[in-house]
């Protein structure tokens, strides 16, 4: 991690698509220590894991570090105003769309988050990242890795994004087929 000025923060619907399958262990490999989070989305990890257990071990493990408090005052005016005016938060449930809104904010107006890559398969909140300049990836984008990578074949990456929908996750973007992510098996290095 010496010299890395990027970190890569998933939200909470990426953690919750790779532990509905039980992959987690390769997102984090994926990841490869770049991995950070809000202190919003580690709780909305933490409550997620009553339905989806292995994100419990994600959240022992410390793979995205220790979840980041803001205490800024600008920075916390920014993360309200973007949660209610950017993402419809309603201001009698503090804590709708809070994850989104740190995320962002940590991004946006953090010196040391600056030129970090959002991933989510939020649609609305991808694409209002991208017309603020935000690099932002999806599930599928990290799948896609893990095959450049040689952490899955094109065919294990097919595999991986349909069993992620029939485990009822919800991306933004699938693969047709295992020849999107290239051709013939890769095996393990």
């Amino acid at each position: 991690m010496t010299g890395r000025t990027q970190w890569w923060f998933p939200d909470n619907t990426v953690l919750c698509n790779f532990a509905a399958v039980d992959r987690l262990p390769l997102l984090e490999k994926v990841l490869d220590g770049r991995g950070r989070w809000s202190e919003a989305v580690a709780r909305e990890a933490r409550l997620s894991a009553r339905r989806l257990p292995p994100l419990t071990g994600l959240v022992d493990r410390g793979s995205l570090g220790e979840p980041i408090e803001i205490t800024d005052v600008d920075v916390r005016a920014e993360v309200e105003r973007l949660r209610r005016a950017v993402f419809g938060g309603d201001r009698r449930r503090p804590t709708q769309h809070l994850g989104e809104a740190e995320t962002l904010a940590l991004i946006t107006r953090a010196p040391g988050f600056r030129r970090s890559v959002w991933i989510s398969d939020d649609r609305d909140a991808a694409r209002y990242a991208r017309r603020r300049g935000i690099t932002t990836l999806e599930t599928y984008d990290l799948v896609a890795a893990a095959v450049r990578e040689r952490l899955l074949s094109p065919a294990e990456a097919h595999e991986l994004l349909h069993r992620m929908t029939v485990a009822g996750r919800h991306l933004h973007r699938t693969s047709s087929g295992p020849e999107e992510f290239g051709t013939g098996h890769i095996p393990p290095s």
